[in-house]
């Protein structure tokens, strides 16, 4: 069975389609001649005796009324013989048609003798009288009159024979037309699924070459979705490319001038030079490239760290978030000592996930805050709930939408990473964050769980989800 579902694999649908005929074909040749056939034998037979028990009806009437005549049969069947045997006289005179060869006579006499009431039908072989070495089969039906007399009706096997074979060919001709028409229409909807595949696997090979490529398949079936998440797809593929080269030169670019600072910097003081004031300040400076270039070399470790990022947790919340807050604030709060962080948190409030990327968030979105915030930055925590809000500027919508994205850098921004990390983090959980102004200025960053997702799932992300907004990174 599983050698024939391999081989089965390996057929186009063309092939397909020719296996399936061939199979419907054998299919119905078995049908015909070993089920048809005989129903049709069967069928042929009982309709030959029931013409001959119709033919007998109105001589039955008029004899049994009239015991002492025989009736005139001139217009009945030519091929029905009518005749009647008295078992008295041992005499068999015939009504109507020819005369019966000697072995259905015969025959007759012998079914007389039995025991016989109503109507019966019997067979017989016999040989034909016009050509002696050939032998027919004859039907005939006896009915015992009540004068004790038989009534016979005798039919040559030909007449069921033709009847048979015009009944059976009329069958034949009748599934010939429907199969034809189903095989018709099977080729005409095979090639209409071969065509749209064809120029999908013609649309793939483009894109794999990197050639301009177009798919027009105007279907609403599956292979029309296939089709359109095919053209979806390569948009966001191609999206993806222009955002992966804008991003290497955004590196270059960000690594370029803290490196050139540096070196510029060494080399002056090597030659007893002091590009800034004095020995002290110029190496301050080299200490503040380097810096920070070392904060972006780790924000790219963390963010290809998040794209491996997957959710082995068990299902369910387990990790305390205030104490992950509390670390986060107590990290960073010597930055600007002069900005007052409040931590307005619910007790016993767990989140699901890990708490080295949960702490990486937060860390994240109050660094962001800390960068803009004038007095105050304040951490709320409720239910399925976290919230760090600072009282700087707002943001313009179009930013709010367009800041997700690796690089995407809002006024004032570093690298562009930090919020995209926290997006990874939140997504991979399960959870949804968002940036929205507030009415009395300053920003929120809001992450919430998502309850249409079940918590224990692996990272996919696709473009459609990146309904978050960020603020700067």
């Amino acid at each position: 069975m599983k050698r024939l579902h391999l081989w089965l694999n390996e057929l186009s649908l063309t092939q397909q389609l020719l296996g399936i005929i061939l199979l419907f074909v054998a299919l119905l040749g078995g049908f015909v001649f070993f089920f048809l056939s005989p129903a049709i034998d069967r069928f042929s037979t009982t309709e030959a005796y029931e013409q001959l028990h119709n033919s007998q009806s109105s001589i039955i009437y008029y004899v049994n009324e009239h015991p002492s005549e025989l009736p005139e049969l001139g217009s009945t069947d030519a091929t029905i013989v009518q005749a009647m045997y008295d078992p008295d006289s041992d005499t068999l005179t015939i009504m109507a048609g020819n005369t019966l060869p000697a072995a259905v006579t015969s025959d007759i006499r012998t079914k007389a003798e039995e025991d016989l009431a109503g109507t019966q039908d019997y067979s017989v072989d016999a040989v034909q009288q016009s050509d002696t070495s050939k032998t027919s089969h004859y039907l005939y039906s006896m009915t015992l009159l009540k004068d004790g007399r038989f009534l016979v009706s005798v039919i040559q096997d030909a007449y069921r024979v033709q009847f048979r074979k015009s009944l059976f060919n009329g069958i034949i001709l009748m599934n010939v037309v429907v199969v034809s028409v189903l095989f018709i229409l099977l080729i005409v909807w095979v090639s209409s699924l071969i065509y749209p595949l064809s120029q999908i696997k013609t649309y793939i090979t483009r894109i794999k070459n990197d050639e301009p490529a177009v798919l027009n398949v105007k279907r609403n079936d599956e292979i029309g979705e296939v089709a359109y998440a095919l053209t979806e797809m390569e948009d966001e593929l191609s999206k993806q490319n222009r955002e992966k080269q804008e991003m290497i030169q955004n590196i270059s670019h960000d690594l370029k001038t803290p490196i050139a600072t540096i070196k510029s910097y060494s080399e002056a003081i090597k030659d007893g030079v002091y590009p800034y004031e004095t020995l002290e300040k110029s190496v301050d400076v080299i200490i503040e490239h380097a810096d920070r270039l070392e904060k972006k070399v780790k924000s790219l470790i963390v963010l290809n760290k998040m794209d491996y990022l997957l959710d082995e947790c068990p299902e369910g919340d387990n990790l305390d978030m205030n104490d992950v807050i509390q670390k986060a604030i107590l990290s960073l709060k010597v930055i600007k000592p002069e900005i007052d962080i409040i931590a307005d948190t619910d007790p016993d409030i767990k989140f699901h996930g890990e708490e080295e990327p949960w702490r990486i968030t937060v860390e994240n979105l109050i660094d962001n805050a800390l960068r803009y915030a004038k007095k105050t930055i304040t951490v709320t925590l409720h239910e399925n709930e976290l919230c760090v809000k600072d009282d700087g500027r707002s943001i313009d919508e179009s930013v709010l939408q367009s800041l997700f994205h690796p690089y995407e850098k809002g006024t004032d921004g570093q690298f562009g990473l930090g919020l995209s990390i926290v997006y990874k983090v939140c997504t991979t959980y399960g959870y949804r964050v968002e940036a929205e102004n507030l009415p009395e200025g300053g920003v929120s960053f809001r992450i919430w769980k998502d309850k249409s997702r079940h918590p224990h799932h692996k990272k996919h992300n696709s473009a459609k989800e990146k309904e978050t907004a960020v603020k700067k990174a």
